[in-house]
């Protein structure tokens, strides 16, 4: 079998577990005898563009035409059974469906996120849970409240993307939804149970479990919807050394109040951005994970890596975090604030987590 996996690699500055998922899943097909044609692209490539590839950058997550062009070039010279596509944006664009149906290919898409309806793509806005786009042809809120990239002009044109792309979604062949809830994302939109199959994410197994380490790990994008102000906060409210060790991995634009809480405490430590290496070192070394999403997360690699690493994860009730680790197990509900968290936090509640 000859798969084309496509997909636009987020920054990677910033940690995403949906590069690392892509990556796995290439090397797990390729191990398993399948040919693998990676079509990918990166958004680290933008700054070194010509100017006429940037002056065609405002088009492309409507169309895109150089990728377009290249995809079509691989279809007919390798003539796959099918394209798997995960991220499009913003270097190839949802086109590369019409693209490969005009080849005769199939497509394959794993839901990652929520941007067939939302132009953030997370359902999350000014510190909460939004979804005043949902069911909209044009999503007008989101060009009002600049949700992509904080720019009003970058949001009218990724909500006309999804607009003009409404068909164009529709008419994959098959969706990858990660989660239950993904499954009712999907049915929600339009797309028939029979084109939904539920397939959560993996990751190889890394092998025997390390024996625990000490203190707390927090391991994503520096960001609000991830939460890590929320945790700095709950460790403002204790004395230093009260919680334990807060360990902090990642990059994005709350990295100065993480830098500044670890100036200001030595139970914060602050440990930048980490190759695989560095993560699965981190993990190791820690008791618990924390996974503080404020937003509906779609299935955090981190709590999976946790898992097979046999460490227990402390989360939020939110998205896919109960899926991962169980209706029973321990999650502190969305908005409950600092207070609450470090409450879970100081009575170990996320022990029960590891399943």
């Amino acid at each position: 079998m000859r798969i084309v996996v496509a997909h636009n690699r987020y920054r990677e500055a910033q940690p995403s577990g949906e590069n690392t998922i892509v990556d796995s899943e290439i090397a797990q097909l390729t191990a398993a005898g399948v040919e693998v044609l990676p079509f990918i692209r990166s958004s680290d490539e933008i700054p070194s563009m010509s100017k006429a590839a940037k002056a065609l950058l405002p088009i492309s997550p409507i169309w895109a035409p150089r990728a377009q062009h290249d995809l079509s070039r691989l279809l007919t010279e390798h003539r796959p059974d099918v394209l798997h596509l995960h991220n499009p944006y913003p270097l190839l664009s949802p086109w590369v469906v019409r693209t490969a149906h005009r080849h005769g290919v199939p497509v394959v898409q794993t839901v990652h996120n929520y941007r067939q309806v939302c132009s953030s793509g997370i359902y999350f806005r000014d510190g909460v849970i939004c979804q005043d786009c949902k069911g909209r042809v044009l999503g007008v809120p989101a060009i009002k409240h600049r949700c992509y990239r904080d720019s009003a002009a970058q949001s009218a044109l990724m909500a006309t993307t999804l607009a003009v792309h409404r068909g164009t979604w529709r008419s994959v062949d098959r969706y990858i939804a990660l989660t239950s809830a993904i499954a009712d994302h999907l049915r929600d939109y339009g797309i028939p149970d029979e084109r939904i199959v539920v397939k959560p994410n993996s990751v190889p197994d890394p092998g025997r479990p390390a024996p625990l380490g000490d203190g707390f790990l927090y391991m994503a994008r520096l960001s609000p919807e991830k939460g890590v102000d929320l945790l700095l906060d709950a460790w403002r409210r204790h004395p230093v050394g009260a919680l334990g060790t807060l360990r902090v991995a990642g990059d994005g634009e709350l990295r100065h109040l993480v830098e500044a809480a670890a100036a200001e405490r030595p139970d914060v430590v602050y440990l930048g951005q980490l190759d695989r290496a560095g993560v699965r070192a981190a993990v190791e070394a820690s008791a618990v994970v924390i996974v503080a999403a404020m937003w509906h997360d779609v299935l955090p690699t981190v709590i999976i890596e946790a898992l097979s690493s046999g460490r227990p994860v402390l989360g939020t009730a939110l998205g896919g975090i109960p899926y991962l680790l169980g209706a029973d197990a321990p999650h502190e509900p969305a908005g409950t604030g600092p207070a609450a968290v470090a409450s879970a936090v100081a009575g170990g509640g996320g022990r029960a987590g590891a399943g």
